[in-house]
């Protein structure tokens, strides 16, 4: 049995997305004959939590800790909550804001938990050299977790895989923050260092793929997954006309184009005023409300804020509809929001806003499973929400979906197993 060192910033109890990826590839690596361990933090500042997802790790799997400290905490005296997340950047910073952001884009390269590199990889260099690992395993971000993977790389000689859960310097909020040409120099190169130095690197996207191969010929792409059966169920569906979108939504993920069309449809449309129903679960930025206001929508809109993982895959199965929205940035074409393959296991209609000739729109194409619609074609996107809400009205508004199992989480790990085997033999 291979035995695989995974260095991780998130772990339960950790919520949200970020969590989600490596907690259900060691939940299944034993099938595969690869034993987990886990290297996190000892103190985590996690900006949401799920205690749910701990019935996920699996019994007597060995996690290593180590403490951490984090210049976020300090962040509250300029004025900033400390448990305010990388993906709402205020627009609108106050004096002592910009200096936050300023220091945190160019002092914290790649980002705020680099103060945890010296340590761990301190640390871990004493456990290796006394425990018997055949791989080591880094995901990112945080990116700072592939710089403790580089350093072992470099001292011990371990094998070592790379994963991107997200771009480096392509993510999407990349260019808003307030980076020095040094600064932004700095973060290629490190990214460029480790893709360079990594056995394998693994992407959650085929256009990821094709730009970190450049970099690294060891490159492969394993998405993000759903981890429960798929069934055929009856399930008892919302009696009005939801649109639910579940997950973070911020202001570059406002879908203005959206609620325009929604509100003019509420205009022309009686009936559709009244069965129609919007839920957003998750955390929402105030503009996003803001603008859900100013389009008059608020009577028809249910604001849910964080629920646990097993509640949201309750909401997606009841949902009319489930809407899905990219941030439209220029990187947008090579977005896959990790939600996708959780709304596939739900079986409801999906609709999209994202580029329509991206990463997001060959899989909800080649799964039959919903629709794109462009960010800017508002006319297609009011022609697919009456067509959906037709369909609501004559009880038969269902899906077909297809070829959804290659994402089921235990497929994927297998995958996994399969690219440690070949780096390792």
């Amino acid at each position: 049995m291979k035995k695989a060192l995974i260095i991780t910033y998130y772990w339960p109890p950790a919520g949200g997305s970020g969590v989600q990826r490596w907690l259900k590839f060691v939940k299944y690596l034993r099938n595969f004959e690869i034993e987990p361990v886990v290297y996190t933090v000892q103190n985590p500042n996690y900006p949401i939590t799920d205690e749910s997802l701990k019935n996920d790790i699996p019994e007597e799997i060995e996690v290593l800790t180590q403490p951490i400290w984090e210049p976020n905490n300090v962040l509250s005296f300029f004025g900033k909550k400390k448990q305010e997340s990388a993906g709402f950047l205020n627009p609108n910073p106050s004096f002592f804001g910009k200096i936050v952001q300023y220091v945190r884009a160019n002092y914290f390269i790649p980002d705020a938990r680099k103060f945890w590199i010296k340590s761990s990889a301190k640390y871990l260099k004493n456990y290796l050299k006394e425990n018997k690992i055949d791989v080591l395993i880094t995901t990112g971000p945080p990116h700072s977790m592939h710089l403790i993977g580089l350093q072992l790389k470099e001292q011990l000689g371990m094998k070592w895989i790379a994963d991107f859960r997200d771009p480096w310097t392509e993510i999407d909020y990349f260019y808003q923050l307030p980076l020095t040409k040094t600064a932004i120099k700095k973060h290629h190169f490190l990214e460029e260092k480790v893709l360079k130095n990594a056995d394998a690197v693994i992407v959650v996207g085929d256009s990821m793929n094709q730009s970190y191969k450049l970099f690294n010929k060891n490159t492969f792409t394993i998405t993000n997954g759903f981890d429960a059966d798929i069934s055929d169920e009856n399930v008892a569906l919302d009696s009005k006309f939801s649109l639910t979108h579940i997950g973070l939504m911020n202001a570059d993920r406002n879908p203005k184009m959206l609620w325009e069309v929604l509100s003019k449809i509420i205009a022309e449309n009686e009936d559709f005023k009244n069965d129609f129903q919007l839920k957003l679960i998750g955390k929402i930025d105030a503009t996003v409300l803001r603008d859900i206001s100013n389009f008059q929508l608020s009577n028809n809109v249910q604001v849910i804020d964080y629920v646990s993982h097993d509640e949201v895959i309750e909401f997606q199965k009841k949902s009319q509809v489930l809407v899905l929205i990219v941030n439209n940035v220029p990187s947008a074409k090579a977005i896959i929001t990790g939600k996708i393959f959780e709304y596939l296991m739900a079986k409801r209609p999906i609709l999209a806003i994202a580029p329509t000739n991206g990463d997001l729109q060959e899989i909800i194409s080649k799964t039959n499973s919903g629709t794109v619609v462009n960010f800017d074609d508002s006319k297609h996107l009011k022609r697919v929400i009456l067509d959906l809400y037709a369909k609501f009205k004559q009880n038969n508004l269902t899906v077909t979906s297809e070829n959804i199992q290659q994402y089921h989480r235990k497929e994927l790990t297998k995958k996994l197993s399969e690219i440690i085997f070949k780096i390792t033999k």
